[in-house]
């Protein structure tokens, strides 16, 4: 898998800090981390990520209104991060979903499955 600049979209920073850390050894990059729905669309545009790891909630938004907000515009492979996956996957069942907590191989297994979902 070529190295993949990665967009993680996170309103806790303990999590996205751990998160980015996962991703930077399983080597790829971390291109931007943000905290809300409006700001993640905005640097979506910007950085056109090759991936998005977005929490489905978040304080300032939703996780789902960025992505869906994203891709009217273009699209972008995404994983969509929840406690509880099973709300996720009603509205987005389609979507690439990881249960929080998860280690670096549901995360590699997850990417793997976004670019695949991408892909066809």
């Amino acid at each position: 898998m070529n190295k993949l600049r990665v967009l993680i979209v996170e309103d806790n920073w303990l999590i996205a800090d751990l998160l980015a850390e996962m991703i930077e050894a399983i080597g790829h990059e971390v291109c931007g981390i943000e905290t809300g729905e409006r700001g993640s669309v905005a640097s979506a545009r910007r950085l056109r990520p090759d991936l998005m790891i977005v929490d489905a909630q978040l304080q300032e938004g939703s996780g789902i209104g960025a992505v869906d907000a994203i891709e009217r515009e273009f699209r972008i492979p995404h994983i969509f991060v929840s406690g509880d996956v099973s709300k996720v996957r009603r509205l987005k069942p389609e979507a690439t979903l990881l249960q929080k907590p998860y280690f670096e191989f549901d995360l590699l297994v997850a990417i793997k499955s976004a670019l695949a979902a991408e892909a066809s």
